[in-house]
């Protein structure tokens, strides 16, 4: 049992930052061994736990045990992090039938949120254990303990790929200090008790005011002083700027009175000062906080009080002297929340500790009505309203227009935020205005209060969502889904659809889009129930003028759903959590396979594997590939090979030695640059996900090793490199990336003792990315990009034009064309070249699309594709026909080519990608492989038998065209990119 916990720590990636680790040993009763917070280096951990000892005695009280570490151990006090949203996780290994009950503490562990595995053997109580854990099936089971090993890997899996519910007694907002907004009320005693301690009670509460991000907009404060009654000294809304408050607060003087009645204060802040008459945001869903001082015992019960301010969401921190330590435990939502000193000049002792638990904390927020619409200053939705504007819904119109109104004035609109869309529908649907027309609230608010009824008969529904589909949740009417924002649907219906809802409903689903279905008695609820993204999303009124009833509904359903849809926490009241996301990597193994590896090689193959566990295998996660090389390079598998982490082990623990010499490290680095790390192979490099290359070397190489070692570094492949003593140091320090990556063992067999040391470098390094001509992200909602169309307009493609000129309009339909936004030209070329406009000829996308339909046939021949691509780079990527080249605007040329060139495209492609265009190349049967040759990688080519079939291809076309990182290479070096790196 010790061996198997020294493994899994070895797993882990122990920090106070990161992984915590506690052990608890337990028989009649349990012992803690250390806790959360006891060790904060993973050495330490280990040491303590091979010297663990085994405690003994009888029975096995289980239960008592595991009540133990909820009450004890996944506390604050003792290292957990629960309230700070780190899952919580408990790994049982128990080795009989408990004693005593474990139902009503492994069901307070689970209400805790705490993710319990239970591992037993044959003398175990099975299912025992599958009452404890989280899930029967995270119970495991071996013969003996002296098994353990077998379903380690196991156990680690199921840590990993586990989605953690954690559900904190109160439900969690994370307050950010930079970002969040807060309404902080400070309660201060000033009975006769603390005439002494008062100055530095006022202090103290200067300091944490000076703190705060003070703003009318952001902090807020208010200050109540309390004996036998209370006197509010300035509301949340008093004032605005930090320094009036900071003035008011110095001139603070003692008030006096006694007894000391802290619940009727607690009261009172309750009912008077969070409040939204006195400036509180609750309904807003801005965290409500309450900082008690207090200096005595109160003379009245504070129970009550408390428990009306907890359910109204407020979280109180409580600070006592020695006199009330016991009391401001009680008060405070947590214990943790509390702080003691002995006298309030010792205020200062404490306050880091305070504040740094006042702007960390997740916050308990259950506003006054009771739903908050998710936290504003954190979360951003597309959110659409469509609208029946049908002869069946004129008397009802007023009151869905008001009802929209209501909803948007909850919303936090911003083009950075939320952004809204209203779309009206009968007969067929028309758009009032897009996602991105206005970027204020008021202005929304302004049109849709001016909105007219539309009329018209017969109702279909399913057109409507179709349009919204294919015309409102798009990047280039503002829908922000490629960035991963929430798209909402709120369709309010008055009626039966006349045409068919089904597909329509099913290509939004699939699209992410969240759909709320409301109706009246008129409407067909199983309708709206299938439209709707789940059931429970539909919602029913009698007629339109009780849509005040169900306006909260619909915000809490709107909470859940986003809530759900993004994998954040969600308990009674939407918890938010900041989403940390997996990195994802691909990883290359080069393996010395030559003839003087022979005996090390098991180890070898052993350590590739103890580093493949601990990744997170998955196509969209990380990725790894292994080369084994003496003489010449030969890919085990590739990155795109396997997609499961079982699949990889296996094919690793049976890699056979390769064998041969001379050992050429150099032609093998060059072979997994040009062969490896390519998209076709399953590079993810040109979408910035890191690229790791793991060298393992048992000698000198024989060849160089300089070049391809740079053209590495060049791609932005960081590459830690591996020896031993065999090997030439310097050689390895020349190939890493940096010369402390390169790492050395005496022999292969020593290799564990270097893994972890691998493993945090590879974790922590932060990776400049620096592939062979810089990097742009292009996002198709805010990037500029310059897009040149080559069309092939010679004679072989005379039927196959209109199918192109209908592709081209289609691809510029998904742009967002402007004058500072992307600029489109159209070259049709044969034996030479025609402009049909160039980059600034136009700066509408009416006009261009104009130009486009009226496209005529050029004919001529031959097929000189060399010279028009030639022709594009000296006269259409320039300053004069409108590139912004020298501004670091992606160039991009979209050639559709016919048949084969009949002279030589490689140089003028070369100068191309030389002046940083980037070539997306689409031919048909007879210009497939000449394309492939042309476009800026064989990734960015596509093939249709005819020209006909474009549609079939436009897709994925336009999904590699708005995603792709692009090579730009300004004429002038360097550009600063809006998040203020360099690119």
């Amino acid at each position: 049992m010790r061996d198997f916990v020294q493994r899994v720590v070895e797993t882990l990636s122990v920090d106070e930052n990161k992984d915590r680790v506690a052990v608890v040993q337990y028989s009649r009763d349990p012992a803690a061994q250390f806790y959360l917070n006891t060790y904060t280096t993973k050495g330490e951990i280990l040491n303590t736990v091979r010297g663990l000892r085994h405690k003994g005695g009888r029975p096995l009280n289980t239960g008592a045990a595991l009540q133990y570490v909820r009450d004890n151990v996944f506390t604050a006090s003792s290292g957990s992090r629960r309230l700070e949203g780190v899952p919580q996780l408990l790994i049982l290994l128990s080795g009989g039938r408990s004693v005593d009950n474990v139902d009503t503490p492994a069901s307070a562990l689970k209400e805790l949120g705490v993710l319990v595995f239970g591992i037993g053997t044959r003398s175990s109580d099975s299912r025992e254990l599958q009452r404890i854990s989280h899930d029967p099936s995270y119970a495991l089971s071996v013969s003996d303990f002296t098994d353990l090993p077998s379903i380690q890997q196991q156990l680690l899996s199921s840590v990993e790929a586990v989605v953690i519910d954690v559900t904190p007694e109160s439900p969690t907002v994370l307050v950010d200090h930079d970002t969040a907004r807060k309404d902080v009320v400070f309660l201060l005693d000033g009975s006769d008790g603390t005439r002494n301690g008062f100055p530095a009670m006022r202090d103290f509460v200067q300091r944490v005011v000076e703190k705060l991000n003070v703003g009318g907009d952001k902090d807020r404060v208010s200050v109540v002083q309390y004996g036998r009654d209370q006197e509010v000294n300035f509301y949340l809304n008093t004032y605005t700027t930090k320094g009036d408050i900071l003035d008011i607060v110095r001139g603070l003087r003692h008030r006096g009175g006694r007894p000391l009645n802290t619940g009727a204060a607690l009261q009172y802040v309750r009912d008077n000062v969070f409040t939204a008459s006195s400036g509180s945001r609750s309904q807003e869903g801005v965290p409500q906080m309450l900082i008690l001082l207090s200096g005595g015992r109160s003379n009245d019960n504070v129970d009550i009080p408390v428990s009306a301010l907890k359910e109204s969401g407020v979280l109180i921190f409580a600070i006592g002297n020695r006199n009330s330590s016991k009391e401001v435990q009680r008060i405070a939502s947590d214990p943790s929340y509390s702080q003691s000193v002995s006298e309030f000049s010792d205020l200062p002792s404490v306050q880091d500790k305070f504040f740094s638990s006042l702007i960390t904390v997740h916050v308990g927020a259950t506003p006054i009505s009771p739903t908050v619409i998710v936290d504003l200053s954190i979360a951003r939705k597309d959110v659409v309203f469509l609208l029946d504007g049908s002869d069946g819904t004129r008397n009802g119109f007023p009151e869905m227009r008001d009802f929209v109104q209501r909803v948007v004035e909850k919303l936090t609109v911003g083009e950075n935020r939320d952004r809204v869309s209203v779309v009206q529908y009968s007969r067929e649907p028309e758009a009032h205005f897009y996602l991105n027309t206005y970027t204020r609230k008021q202005e929304v608010v302004d049109t849709v209060r001016g909105l007219k009824h539309k009329g018209g008969r017969p109702l279909n529904t399913g057109a409507a969502l179709q349009y919204v589909r294919d015309y409102v949740f798009t990047a280039s009417s503002g829908s922000r889904r490629l960035e991963s924002v929430p798209q909402i649907l709120i369709l309010l219906n008055g009626g039966r659809s006349f045409d068919n809802v089904d597909k329509p409903a099913s290509a939004l689903k699939e699209l992410g889009v969240l759909v709320f279905g409301i109706g009246t008695r008129s409407s067909d609820s199983r309708e709206l129930q299938k439209i709707s993204y789940d059931p429970s999303y539909a919602l029913s009124v009698s007629e339109f003028t009780d849509l005040s009833n169900i306006q909260q509904q619909l915000l809490s359903a709107m909470n859940t759903a986003i809530i759900q849809d993004t994998t954040m926490t969600s308990t009674l009241i939407p918890t938010i959590v900041v989403e940390s996301q997996a990195p994802r990597r691909d990883v290359v193994f080069l393996l010395d396979g030559s003839d003087g590896t022979r005996s090390g090689f098991p180890a070898m193959r052993d350590f590739v594997q103890r580093v493949v566990e601990t990744l997170s295998v998955d196509e969209n996660k990380d990725r790894v590939a292994v080369v084994q090389y003496s003489r010449d390079p030969a890919a085990q598998f590739y990155l795109n090979t396997y997609t499961t982490k079982g699949e990889i082990l296996n094919t690793v623990r049976g890699l056979r030695h390769k064998g041969g010499r001379p050992l050429n490290t150099g032609a093998a680095l060059q072979y997994v640059r040009d062969n490896v790390f390519t998209a076709s192979s399953g590079s993810r490099r040109l979408e910035g996900v890191p690229q790791l290359l793991i060298l393992l070397s048992g000698g000198r190489s024989v060849d160089n090793v300089d070049t391809p070692a740079s053209a590495l570094k060049e791609l932005g492949v960081l590459v830690f490199g591996i020896g031993t003593r065999s090997s030439d140091s310097r050689e390895l320090q020349r190939i890493s990336h940096d010369p402390s990556y390169a790492l050395s063992v005496s022999d292969f067999t020593d290799l564990p003792s270097i893994q972890q040391q691998l493993l945090s470098s590879v974790e922590a390094v932060v990776i400049d990315v620096t592939p062979e001509s810089p990097t742009v992200l292009v996002d198709h909602d805010t990037a500029r990009k310059d897009v040149v169309f080559l069309l092939d307009g010679s004679d072989g493609t005379r039927n196959g034009f209109p199918a192109m000129r209908d592709f081209v309009q289609r691809v510029v339909e998904k742009l967002n064309v402007g004058g500072d936004k992307d600029r489109v030209s159209v070259v049709q070329y044969g034996r030479d070249q025609e402009v049909n406009f160039y980059l600034n000829t136009y700066t509408t996308k009416g006009d261009i699309l104009d130009i486009i339909r009226g496209l005529r046939h050029r004919g001529g021949r031959p097929l000189n594709t060399g010279a028009a691509l030639q022709y594009v780079r000296d006269n259409v990527f320039t300053a004069s026909s409108g590139s912004r080249s020298q501004e670091g605007v992606p160039q991009m040329l979209i050639l559709l080519s016919g048949g084969r060139s009949n002279d030589n495209v490689d140089i003028p492609v070369s100068a191309l990608k030389e002046s940083g265009v980037l070539i997306f190349a689409i031919g048909n049967r007879n210009s497939s492989k000449e394309v492939q040759r042309i476009a800026s990688d064989p990734s960015y080519s596509q093939s249709v038998s005819e020209f006909s079939d474009l549609p079939s291809v436009q897709d994925k076309f336009l999904s590699s065209l708005i995603t792709v990182h692009v090579g730009a290479t300004p004429i002038s070096p360097t550009v600063i990119g809006k998040t203020g790196c360099i690119i």
